[in-house]
């Protein structure tokens, strides 16, 4: 379980490391012609901080583990995604954008997994 726990945290970790550092990079205008329309919704500043609390969240999935320092890090990390998936659905369903509904609701469910499983009987 354990080897799976991590397989599923590296997937996590390497996408919110990519869409944040896509969301930090890229000005919002860019990001809302890319098939982003949901950075349209936004100011500049608040998608560069999701951008950021994306790759905050990822760093914190691995980085404490690997380094065996803080290990507490990475269950809350993986709630924090959670809550920050939640948030994405909110504002997808609001625009009508079902695909990407079932997406966040997918990222969520496994980060939940994850700060479950390392909260308990999984954890370092």
């Amino acid at each position: 379980m354990n080897i799976t726990l991590w397989i599923v945290t590296a997937v996590l970790a390497l996408l919110f490391l990519a869409a944040g550092t896509m969301k930090i990079a890229q000005p919002k205008a860019k990001l809302a012609a890319s098939g982003q329309g949901w950075a349209e919704d936004f100011s500049d500043g608040t998608v560069k901080g999701i951008g950021g609390l994306e790759v905050l969240a990822a760093l914190g999935l691995v980085l404490p583990a690997l380094l065996n320092i803080a290990t507490v890090l990475v269950p809350l990390a993986a709630a924090g995604i959670s809550v920050l998936m939640a948030g994405a659905a909110i504002t997808h369903a609001r625009r009508g954008e079902k695909t990407n509904v079932i997406v966040n609701a997918i990222l969520g469910v496994l980060a939940a997994g994850i700060a479950i499983a390392r909260f308990g009987p999984y954890g370092f």
